[in-house]
């Protein structure tokens, strides 16, 4: 979902995204300075190789362990960017580009989110999406985009060589499912192509989304309830806070943050926002702060690690350095992890869902609200300071911010187990 200024109560461009994946991936957290290249050389994506760029922008994100490319994240000039899989009647090979690589890719290279669509547009004409996104079975899609930075946004819908694009206005959510219509950028032979295949008879105007989606495909399914439900909520009257993006992100309709799916699988509604089913479920999550350059502040990505609804957000810099703590994470379980150990209390608290999410709400909670109000002073702090010394206040506050988050973690295991016992 994406609220720009005139929707967002304080005038930031705000992106939120659930990362919905295997629910056992790791998503540790990633950043990148910004660097510099030599001419002509090459980058190693997922499955190929591409011509790199001179010149690359220092970016903060989030992305699974086997993987180079993101799921979601922002970089220093304030562009954030999120994937969502989407299903098309095209057929993907054996390699290309991943989503992940493209979200990746367009942190790195974009310094607004026109430049981003563009970005990614030629990239996958040029090399077209393929592989598997999943690390134990095959499992390809072509992407969905949402990228935004301080002052639009738009969403970028493709389909292996060929891509959409359109402006969003105020407000807008996307889930698993192409929906554009009327596209207000596209690839060149984006027509050609569907009319080629037999997807449209070149006469009717055309629809991007009614010439290239896949209608049957499972996914679309489980993205209808969902994209109803976020456009409600992100859509609905007044302006959205950081908070209430966070409590979209933990939705499960009726529940709220209760995390209780009662929907049985053939059911729309077994699929909610932040979701827990045995094939894919929300692994990770983000909320992009994007505020206007002249005020001074710095893009903030706030993130949690694991489900939301067991989690806690807390804001990362990509003007800062993040702290090492929040990279660590395998394949592999681990306790060095804090995305493990995140995991391993959304899996308590799936075993006794009505009695033990209160616990860990009880120790969250009221630690994220402080957090939401000490950067909002550390925002209005930094906009007085030369850029070195903004780095190492935004960097000694997420230090600060890890360590509450730590503290917090260990008492809600304690906790946790010990209630788990009796």
């Amino acid at each position: 979902m994406v609220a720009l200024p005139a929707r967002s109560a304080s005038g930031h461009s705000l992106l939120a995204k659930n990362s919905d994946r295997p629910p056992s991936e790791c998503q540790p957290l990633t950043q990148q300075p910004r660097k510099q290249h030599g001419r002509g050389g090459r980058l190693r994506c997922q499955y190929i190789e591409i011509p790199q760029s001179e010149q690359t922008w220092g970016f903060t994100g989030s992305g699974p362990a086997w993987l180079w490319g993101l799921e979601h994240g922002v970089n220093e000039c304030g562009v954030a960017i999120g994937n969502e899989a989407v299903a098309t009647k095209d057929q993907l090979p054996d390699a290309g580009l991943l989503g992940m690589d493209l979200v990746r890719l367009g942190l790195e290279r974009a310094a607004t989110a026109r430049e981003g669509v563009d970005l990614i547009g030629g990239l996958i004409e040029r090399f077209g999406q393929g592989g598997s996104s999943a690390r134990d079975f095959d499992w390809r899609y072509s992407n969905g985009f949402l990228i935004a930075d301080a002052t639009e946004a738009w969403i970028l819908e493709t389909s292996t060589r060929q891509w959409a694009a359109r402006r969003v206005r105020d407000c807008v959510s996307i889930s698993n499912a192409i929906g554009i219509a009327a596209c207000e950028a596209a690839s060149p032979e984006v027509r050609e192509h569907a009319r080629a295949q037999g997807w449209w008879d070149g006469k009717a105007p055309f629809d991007f989304a009614a010439a290239y989606a896949d209608r049957e495909h499972r996914t679309t399914f489980s993205a209808r309830a969902r994209l109803l439900r976020s456009g409600e909520m992100v859509s609905r009257d007044g302006r959205r806070t950081v908070r209430e993006m966070f409590a979209i992100l933990r939705d499960h309709y009726e529940m709220g943050e209760m995390p209780i799916i009662k929907a049985p699988p053939d059911s729309e509604r077994h699929y909610s926002l932040c979701m827990h089913t045995d094939f894919v479920a929300t692994t990770a999550s983000m909320v992009a702060e994007i505020p206007a350059p002249d005020t001074g502040r710095s893009p903030v990505m706030w993130a949690s690690m694991a489900a939301p609804c067991t989690g806690i957000f807390f804001p990362l810099y990509p003007a800062g350095t993040i702290p090492r703590a929040l990279k660590i994470g395998s394949t592999e379980a681990s306790t060095a992890s804090i995305w493990w150990r995140m995991k391993a209390i959304q899996d308590r608290v799936a075993q006794a869902p009505k009695r033990l999410p209160p616990i860990v709400w009880r120790h969250f909670r009221p630690l994220e609200d402080r957090i939401l109000e000490r950067a909002e002073k550390v925002g209005l702090e930094e906009r007085r300071l030369p850029a070195a010394e903004r780095s190492q206040i935004l960097t000694g506050f997420m230090l600060d911010n890890v360590a509450l988050v730590l503290d917090a973690v260990g008492r809600v295991e304690a906790e946790v187990r010990s209630s788990s016992a009796e």
